[in-house]
């Protein structure tokens, strides 16, 4: 079963007040856009991608694409624009029940641990799921005034993440419908809950972090530094651990 990505960097990223889209901004020596497609194909190194860019793009540089499999799509005014039309051009390849995930082209730094977890949820999924984060703060709710109108208890509440992952024909009909209706649509997982369905939350790890203001780049930049240090970490046990044990054979 094939898996299809898409990737919605259509945006200009205005909340970032920089000369140019977020996807674009340097994050160790390339762009966000690039590290992200990076992360993704480390994890589904065949897998078809989908990315969708402003059709008026000009800094886009196809050799930030790992994929050998890709197409560049059209985005759209809004994000469930960009992820229908992006779903139209696989109508003639995908089947009904083939998985397409959706990831944010501003999250270079979600792990690779985290990518795998997510697919294998879907071995026994009928529906789809999504990387999220349970929360751990205390919950407030606004009034009109800027003021504390509540606390909200947080049991049972969570940070909704990307990727999310949905059967193809099912996302499909659960945007089509969306659009249709006006309905404001913030993630997949909101257009798939609107049929009455509920898709499966899978644990992700809080430094999943979004690039959306200014101070979020400096922050991803130290969380793929520690992520790289760890790694290198874990590679050297791994190659000590091997060359004891052959000493010890």
């Amino acid at each position: 079963m094939t898996l299809w990505l898409i990737v919605p960097a259509a945006g200009r990223g205005q909340r970032m007040q920089a000369d140019r889209p977020k996807q674009y901004l340097s994050l160790q020596g390339r762009s966000v856009l690039a590290r992200t497609l990076e992360r993704l194909h480390q994890a589904f190194p065949d897998a078809v991608l989908r990315l969708c860019l402003d059709p008026d793009d000009d800094r886009f540089d196809p050799r930030d694409v790992p994929f050998e499999d890709w197409l560049r799509v059209a985005g759209g005014d809004e994000r469930a624009d960009t992820v229908a039309r992006a779903l139209a051009t696989l109508e003639e390849q995908a089947a009904a029940d083939d998985w397409v995930l959706v990831h944010d082209a501003a999250r270079p730094c979600v792990r690779i641990e985290d990518l795998q977890a997510l697919r294998e949820a879907l071995e026994d999924e009928a529906i789809g799921a999504l990387l999220a984060t349970p929360a751990a703060d205390t919950m407030k709710r606004a009034d009109e005034r800027g003021r504390v109108s509540h606390t909200e208890p947080r049991e049972g509440l969570w940070h909704a993440l990307t990727p999310q992952v949905f059967r193809f024909d099912l996302l499909r009909q659960a945007l089509d419908a969306a659009l249709a209706t006006g309905m404001a649509v913030t993630d997949e997982a909101s257009a798939i809950e609107a049929m009455g369905l509920s898709p499966r939350l899978v644990a992700g790890s809080r430094d999943n972090l979004k690039i959306t203001h200014p101070e979020d780049l400096a922050m991803a930049a130290r969380i793929l530094a520690v992520q790289t240090e760890s790694a290198s970490e874990l590679a050297a046990e791994s190659a000590s651990t091997a060359t004891g044990q052959g000493v010890e054979a």
